[in-house]
């Protein structure tokens, strides 16, 4: 290396080191305005909890009345359900359309079938096609796939 390069190379490292040690007055904080939330300190506080610190008054009354509650109704005796309008429940009866919605759920393969006595028959004796027509010919389909 030459030594003019090496000089000013020297010079220069010397100039920003010694630049880098020299310490900078911090910046003069203005105070904030009034009513300016100023930021919190990362400091922690030494505060005592007040004893008794001060508390709302309580809010007046309302002089509105409250209407007294109906009493809960006795409890309906039990009927044989129905279903809704629609649904296998109402079609078939509960006997049958339980034993409808067994063989859905035990043949069908989809993760939320609608093997459920509130839809209507159709729709659960679909999803029993549905799933037993995925058997090949050469594979044993369950017996509520009824053959």
């Amino acid at each position: 290396m030459r030594p003019a390069l090496a000089a000013s190379l020297l010079a220069l490292t010397a100039a920003l080191l010694t630049g880098c040690g020299q310490r900078q007055s911090a910046p003069a904080e203005t105070p904030p305005p009034a009513g300016v939330n100023t930021p919190l300190s990362q400091e922690p506080i030494d505060a005592v909890p007040l004893k008794d610190a001060p508390v709302a008054p309580p809010k007046p009354k309302t002089e509105a009345k409250a209407e007294p509650k109906p009493e809960a109704a006795p409890e309906a005796p039990a009927v044989t359900p129905v279903g809704e309008p629609g649904s296998c429940l109402a079609e078939i009866g509960e006997a049958r359309s339980k034993r409808l919605v067994e063989r859905c759920i035990a043949v069908s393969p989809a993760t939320r079938p609608p093997c459920n006595s509130a839809n209507p028959c159709a729709m659960i004796q679909g999803e029993i096609d549905r799933s037993c027509a995925m058997y090949g010919p050469d594979e044993t389909k369950p017996k509520e796939c009824g053959g």
